[in-house]
Formats: C-alpha cells, sequence, structure tokens
C-alpha cells in the first residue's frame, strides 16, 4: 500500500468509478426503454459528466480526453450493462448499491485531484462532491427524472462528509491511501444508511401545490 503514489491511486479509482457509474447509468435510465445508443449516452453522462465539470472548474485538461481509457471503460460497461438487463430481468434498485460505490469512488479521486490543485479544504471537498453527484444529475435529466441528487435520501451529502472525512484524516497525519478509503467508507456507509432508514434532509414546498 505504501509503494502506491497518489497518481496510481487515482487513475486506478477512476477507472473503476468509470465502470461503476458506466453500468448505474443504463441501469437507471433503462426504466424510459432505451436503445443501445441511449444506453451508452447514459452510461457516458453518468460516468464522465462530474468529471468534465471539476476539470472545467479547475482549468484542467479534461480527464477522458486527456486518456481515452475512461472513456473506452465506460462504453465497454454501458454496452455489457444494456445487453445483460435485455436477458434477465433485474431488480428496480438493483442500481443503489453500485451507484453508491460509483458515488464513492468519485467523491475520493474528485477531492483528491482539488488537493494536489492546493485548493482549500472546502474548495477540495465541493471539487469532490461536484465529481461524484454532476453524473448522475445530468443521466436523471437525460432521462427526464427529477434528478436523484435534489430528492433522494443523503446522497449529495453523503460525498460532502465523506469528503471532509479523507481530508481531516489526510490533516491528521493519516496516508492518501488510508484516507481515501476511510473517505468511500464514509460515504457508502452514510448513503446506505439513508437508504435503509429513509434519511434525508428537510424538504421545501411552497405555494398550494
Amino acid at each position: 500500500m505504501h509503494g502506491i503514489s497518489v497518481d496510481t491511486l487515482l487513475y486506478g479509482l477512476g477507472i473503476a468509478a468509470s465502470v461503476v457509474c458506466g453500468a448505474t447509468g443504463v441501469l437507471e435510465a433503462g426504466r424510459k426503454h432505451i436503445d443501445l445508443f441511449g444506453a451508452i449516452t447514459a452510461g457516458i453522462a453518468a460516468s464522465l459528466g462530474g468529471g468534465t465539470v471539476r476539470d472545467l472548474l479547475l482549468d484542467r485538461k479534461v480527464f477522458w480526453i486527456a486518456d481515452q481509457t475512461y472513456l473506452i471503460a465506460t462504453i465497454a460497461a454501458a454496452v455489457m450493462t444494456f445487453f445483460l438487463a435485455r436477458r434477465w430481468r433485474l431488480p428496480a434498485k438493483l442500481f443503489l448499491l453500485p451507484d453508491a460505490m460509483g458515488l464513492a469512488l468519485f467523491t475520493v479521486v474528485g477531492t483528491q485531484i482539488g488537493l494536489q490543485f492546493q485548493t482549500p479544504w472546502l474548495v477540495a471537498s465541493l471539487m469532490g462532491v461536484i465529481t461524484g453527484v454532476f453524473g448522475g444529475l445530468l443521466r436523471d435529466v437525460l432521462a427526464n427524472e427529477m434528478p436523484l441528487v435534489f430528492t433522494s435520501e443523503l446522497y449529495a451529502t453523503a460525498a460532502w462528509l465523506g469528503a471532509v472525512a479523507m481530508i481531516v484524516m489526510q490533516e491528521l497525519g493519516l496516508g492518501y491511501v488510508a484516507s481515501s478509503f476511510l473517505g468511500m467508507g464514509v460515504v457508502i456507509l452514510i448513503r446506505l444508511a439513508a437508504i435503509r432508514w429513509h434519511i434525508t434532509l428537510p424538504s421545501l414546498k411552497t405555494g398550494n401545490s
């Protein structure tokens, strides 16, 4: 573990996140009876959307343009998931667990990149949230759904708390590998606990509707 460089860690986690989110993008959008092109589009949006926004904000070369491996991995995951879902009837909530994993992976990657760019801790944590959340938001908009991040159990909040936990642990001297996995664990546990016990933030309802 100690021999892993931060760039190697980010690359491995980024590829894993691309695969997971490429698959979950198809599973979620598949409820709209999309075709293969739609599945690939949904997978790319879910997988690459958040990191694209992050890189544009940081004035960094967009990661999947710099290395098309991310794009290839995403498309492969989307196509494979599309044909698996056509062959077997998948439970409606199947995507929630891998979605939590993808959220955690991308949150950690985005936060670490923010730290590498010497941004303040709050900005770095928000880079993690944007990386983890924005792709799913884009996926839901393309599928004509209310974005999960606005209505679901703790989602962006789970990402932010995981990002902050990772940053705090690094400030306390924990290595970036251990702190990254700890941050991922926080995101996944909070997200799954929120789903299990229906924990949400207060919602706003105005007018007579």
